[in-house]
């Protein structure tokens, strides 16, 4: 058995994303075929019937329960390789973008990140796992040297979260090689623009998280108290229907469905009145125009939700489809574009992960 794990680990070419959210888990497996990135399988599976609620809403399940449900998953989707990336939740982590002092020797400086940069962080550093990254500079005539000052991306996710996840992915079996923050998985599985600043609107269960990203850094971040799981409610209510129901019209209706009564719209509008608000925020701290905005997450799903949301927003709206970026058969591109922005975080980890073979 040892031999033969051993020579089947040289050959293994594939990869697994495995994305663990509020309401649901999901894992997108791909393969490296002549540097193209293959997709093998995928699957979904909610959460809520694990804790006694309903398909697509959040819940807050323990680690034993999560493993359950992972397993069960791996075994549906018909999973065939153990190793993996996984993802870490942005309500469970700290993103911050923070001016310190700048220092011509690189030794020198990263001491001072370092040091500065707990500063920052509202946990004992114990406590936490603590990364940076320098923003590269796009501006000559305004280096760091002239400034006195570097920009630097600091972030920071609690042990007892990554304790968690590594738990997890014993219980499932599973080999992973990183933990990465959702939101620069899904920046890799969406971003087709390398430069000018582009705004994510990642619509989940329990909340909506809005990025602007420049040059593939997160410029800013910002979460809204809103999510695809209030645009069902709202359904259910407005229908009179029962949650189940409700979840299944917003994906088959969506906005102007004739059973909705505009409800989902109500939502909707509460959630992009708050990320316009974070865009010209944007706009007018940093003197730049935000080019587009790409739609993803469980709530991106909702039907007809692009075309609503490019009546509001005055630049261009477009759902994501991170399945672009594999190889798939034709027959299943359309299916793949409708529930792509719900597999946006499990593509990008996967892609990630086919870089290290």
């Amino acid at each position: 058995m040892s031999f033969f794990g051993t020579l089947f680990a040289k050959k293994e070419k594939s990869v697994l994303g495995v994305d663990i959210g509020s309401s649901s888990l999901k894992v997108v497996q791909l393969r490296k075929d002549h540097n193209k990135a293959i997709l093998e399988t995928y699957g979904e599976l909610a959460l809520g019937p694990y804790g006694g609620r309903d398909v697509g809403q959040a819940t807050n399940l323990s680690a034993e329960q999560i493993t359950e449900t992972l397993k069960d998953l791996l075994r549906e989707a018909k999973v065939t390789t153990k190793s993996c990336g996984v993802s870490i939740p942005y309500s469970r982590s700290l993103l911050t973008l923070v001016d310190l002092p700048y220092r011509e020797d690189p030794k020198e400086q990263k001491t001072i990140i370092e040091l500065e940069a707990r500063k920052y962080i509202p946990i004992p550093v114990s406590e936490a796992q603590l990364d940076w990254f320098i923003v590269p500079e796009t501006d000559p005539s305004q280096s760091a040297a002239m400034r006195g000052k570097i920009e630097v991306l600091v972030v920071a996710v609690h042990n007892d979260e990554l304790s968690l996840l590594q738990n997890v992915m014993i219980g499932a079996g599973l080999v992973a090689s990183f933990y990465e923050i959702e939101i620069f998985s899904t920046i890799r599985a969406v971003a087709d623009e390398p430069v000018k600043p582009f705004m994510v609107l990642d619509v989940g269960a329990a909340s909506t998280k809005v990025y602007v990203v420049e040059r593939g850094v997160v410029a800013l971040s910002h979460a809204i108290n809103a999510g695809s799981q209030d645009i069902t409610h709202a359904i259910a209510i407005s229908g009179n229907v029962s949650i189940a129901r409700a979840e299944v019209l917003k994906k088959e209706e969506g906005i102007g469905g004739s059973n909705a009564l505009g409800s989902p719209e109500l939502v909707f509008s509460r959630i992009f009145s708050e990320a316009r608000r974070v865009l010209m925020q944007y706009e007018t701290e940093h003197k730049k125009s935000v080019t587009s905005i790409i739609l993803t997450g469980g709530g991106g799903i909702t039907k007809e939700l692009g075309t609503y949301a490019q009546n509001i927003f005055s630049i261009d709206v477009r759902v994501a489809n991170p399945f672009a970026k594999t190889e798939v058969p034709a027959f299943m591109r359309t299916i793949l574009q409708e529930v792509g922005p719900e597999f946006a975080v499990a593509v990008g980890l996967a892609l990630r992960k086919l870089d290290e073979i």
